[in-house]
């Protein structure tokens, strides 16, 4: 029907002035048609139905009048073909510019990174006693090394410092696992919530390109609609009614396409920058689970260090065997101090991280297009 109609001439014998729009839509639409099968089957079938009713007006056109089975058949073409429009559009569920559950998984987001933050800080903390840790240690060699020195046989000062490193404890509480726990959880169930969402929008991208072979549809079957008012109008004999007909006729249907097209594109848009936000908030998460596992792996291997350190001066201070522990120390300090440094590494790459998504997703809905 689009490469049929595009080829009518502009004004109809009824009066029906068929403007550049209108052209301009035609021509879209019978371009959408070599592109989509779904079309070109609505298009054969409003072909059909229209050419049936003209071809039953025409002879009414013949007499100047119009039998009451004739405008049955109007009806029910005009009925059908609006019915063929529905089905399409009852398959689409229409939901359009709903962004609250947007705008909940975006305070989500900010509130778990401003939790992660505060692990971070926690996490600094802890690394502070680790180094504290690391100096009593450091101080207990060098005490070991100048009493060796002058000879002295008990150590005392050596073995002071020693059960002032054992007396600071684990620098990482059972508090600090747990806060690690419940901010790791809600990254976790914050990155499966943004998955969610994302399908979501997947699915309205999908039904934009749908909305665009509805309007397509709409628009063809208006036109019909046009064209057989019109042989309606010249087949009844009463000039008001054909003039009423004609100017009902003569609405510039090229104005509905372009209303609908901004509408979509409008839609297309917004959806568009909601799913650049999600996708921010999704890099973001991934970033920082990626991040607080690292810090889980560096943990766990500073926590064994210490582990070994404690049962080196445990043994030095109950065995008596403090040149053996101190040459195990010297060993151990080493690898003690390069994860020390690695996690306090780690921390602070993991603050930028979090600091950095946060900025982007802030940019990003500044960005979003007004409803």
């Amino acid at each position: 029907m689009g490469g049929h109609m595009s080829k009518k001439t502009p004004e109809t014998s009824s009066g029906i002035n068929f403007n550049t729009d209108m052209a301009t839509e035609l021509r879209s639409y019978e371009a959408a048609c070599k592109l989509d099968s779904d079309l070109q089957s609505f298009d054969t079938t409003v072909q059909a139905r229209a050419n049936q009713v003209i071809k039953t007006l025409a002879v009414g056109v013949e007499v100047r009048s119009l039998s009451f089975e004739s405008l049955k058949l109007v009806t029910e073409c005009l009925l059908e073909m609006d019915q063929e429009v529905v089905k399409v559009i009852l398959d689409c569920k229409k939901d359009i510019w709903k962004n609250q559950e947007l705008f909940e998984l975006v305070e989500e987001y900010l509130e778990n990174s401003l939790q992660t933050l505060d692990f971070c800080t926690t996490l600094e903390q802890c690394l502070k006693r680790a180094r504290d840790s690391q100096l009593l240690i450091f101080a207990a060699l060098q005490q070991f090394e100048e009493e060796t020195e002058l000879g002295e046989k008990r150590y005392t000062r050596t073995l002071q410092e020693l059960k002032n490193f054992k007396a600071s404890g684990d620098p990482f509480t059972e508090e600090f696992f747990q806060m690690y726990q419940s901010v790791y959880n809600q990254q976790i169930l914050m990155f499966e919530k943004l998955l969610v969402r994302q399908n979501k929008l997947d699915k309205k991208v999908k039904q934009v390109h749908t909305w665009r072979k509805v309007s397509s549809m709409i628009f063809v079957a208006t036109v019909a609609a046009v064209l057989i008012f019109s042989v309606v109008a010249a087949a009844i004999a009463s000039p008001h009614v054909a003039a009423i007909l004609a100017a009902v006729s003569a609405i510039p249907i090229g104005s509905m396409g372009k209303w609908i097209d901004t509408m979509l594109k409008s839609y297309e848009t917004a959806v568009g920058g909601h799913k650049e936000v999600i996708i921010s908030m999704q890099v973001g998460t991934y970033v920082a689970i990626k991040d607080l596992e690292s810090i889980r792996v560096l943990i766990d291997k500073l926590e064994i260090e210490i582990e070994s350190v404690l049962q080196n001066v445990e043994f030095a201070i109950e065995n008596d065997a403090l040149k053996v522990a101190i040459e195990e120390m010297k060993k151990k300090l080493g690898v003690f101090m390069k994860n020390v440094e690695d996690l306090g590494v780690q921390a602070d790459t993991c603050s930028r991280d979090i600091i950095r998504a946060r900025t982007v997703v802030l940019r990003r809905i500044i960005k979003l297009p007004h409803n």
